[in-house]
């Protein structure tokens, strides 16, 4: 039921303290309250926690499927336990970062940066969405590279072979449709539906054909635990579960917003059962000629044609979900409402903005040198604080320490402590990566 605007004004005074009036981007009109008295977000035209699900996948899998292989290659099987950590560690503080949200019992916060500015004041709060803008603009940016560098390869030898960067521009044209046409997550939920069986179609293919391989190649080499190269592994492994930044659009999507860690777990389980059927058969086939994505390992063939044609789409599909909760957290900041500019004049300007991020994302991908490893260096920082450092701060800055059972403030020491080691080893990687590549 939504609620008298007339209330909503009395009451508006009371939650400046949690980063925004209420009336923003989620207008007077938009809220609405919760059954525990909370003001929430309008969910009368929301949707189901099957399609959050499917957002879910969609986002975290991505190309992290095909990836693993080659972090077993690095580490060792002892990656399978950092996996398995790694997995239950990503659901809890899914969970926590949604519990962030509704903390101070009043009104539901919109996003990860208003969590972090209730926490820690402006900066923390622009700190935050730095790293959530960097992820949900950079991997969009690399998801365009990469899907022009494989439809330029498919087109090897034709006509179509017109280079990567003329295939990623055409690439951004076509996202860029469904992006300025769509205005929440849930108007994206169907492209999660088939960017998530494109990558259980890959998995398949990747695993079938690593079977067939096995009984021609000879027997692979490999290790328990290589321990210079095991954070590196250990990097990698903690990224692949990486979708804290678009989670609160997520939630705000769904109906039932109380089933969000149904959604959560069954989502990351899924990824976590995509990341096994590819690495462990991947990495025992291959061994240390294990590459990444692992389909540049399988036999050529038309199955080989097959994965990288459903990943290009795959990418495709996963981009506008990013790339739609960066552009509502712009929005949202900017104040465009229906309420303030009407239907019309609401659409073009949030037409134009959208347009400009597209631009934004095809010109990086196109002129800046070295861009992937630039990435790994600030996705270092932004991805093991986003999963796994900010939500616990966060969760016990804003519901306290000595409420909570001795246990639980031991397994978020241990999750913090993963994100911190994760951070420090994947910075240095990174950045000697990146001195490599200027030195060439």
């Amino acid at each position: 039921m939504t609620t008298d605007i007339v209330e909503l004004e009395k009451k508006g005074g009371d939650f400046q303290e949690t980063g925004h009036s209420t009336f923003d981007a989620y207008s007077v009109a938009e809220m609405e309250y919760s059954t525990n008295g909370i003001i929430d977000v309008n969910r009368e035209h929301a949707g189901s926690a099957f399609l959050a699900y499917f957002n879910v996948v969609c986002v975290v899998a991505g190309t992290g499927t095909l990836g693993l292989p080659y972090a077993l290659r690095l580490g060792g099987w002892i990656g399978i336990l950092i996996l398995f950590l790694a997995w239950f560690m990503s659901m809890y503080t899914g969970v926590l970062l949604i519990r962030c949200l509704y903390a101070n019992g009043k009104q539901r916060l919109l996003s990860y940066k208003e969590i972090a500015t209730s926490c820690f004041g402006a900066i923390g709060g622009w700190v935050t969405f730095f790293f959530s803008a960097w992820i949900t603009l950079g991997a969009p940016i690399l998801y365009m590279v990469l899907a022009g560098s494989n439809l330029n390869t498919l087109c090897v030898g034709t006509k179509g072979e017109i280079g990567v960067v003329p295939w990623s521009i055409i690439c951004c044209a076509v996202i860029a449709i469904p992006f300025i046409l769509v205005k929440s997550m849930k108007e994206v939920a169907w492209m999660s539906a088939m960017g998530a069986l494109a990558t259980v179609v890959v998995v398949i293919i990747v695993l079938v054909v690593a079977c067939m391989d096995l009984q021609t190649l000879p027997p692979a080499h490999h290790d328990s635990v290589i321990w210079n190269k095991f954070p590196i592994a250990l990097s990698t492994i903690s990224f692949s579960f990486g979708g804290n930044a678009v989670y609160p659009h997520v939630e705000a999507s769904m109906k039932k917003p109380q089933h969000w860690p149904r959604a959560i777990t069954a989502g990351l389980s899924t990824c976590a059962a995509l990341y096994f059927l590819t690495a462990v058969p991947g990495y025992y086939v291959y061994g240390n000629l294990a590459k990444s994505p692992i389909y540049s390992s399988i036999s050529d063939g038309v199955p080989k044609i097959i994965a990288i044609v459903i990943m290009t789409f795959h990418v495709m599909s996963a981009t506008p979900i990013l790339m739609t909760s960066f552009a509502l957290d712009v929005e949202e900041m900017l104040n465009v409402t229906v309420e303030r500019f009407g239907k019309v004049k609401e659409f073009l300007i949030r037409a134009t903005i959208r347009i400009l991020i597209m631009v934004f994302v095809g010109v990086i991908g196109a002129v800046v040198p070295h861009f992937d490893d630039l990435m790994s260096l600030i996705g270092a920082f932004a991805n093991c604080g986003l999963i796994f450092i900010f939500p616990v701060v966060f969760y016990l800055r804003l519901t306290g320490f000595r409420n909570k059972p001795i246990y639980e403030l031991a397994w978020c020491g241990l999750i913090v402590l993963l994100g911190v080691v994760g951070l420090i080893f994947g910075t240095i990687e990174a950045i000697q990566a990146l001195i490599e590549d200027f030195k060439g």
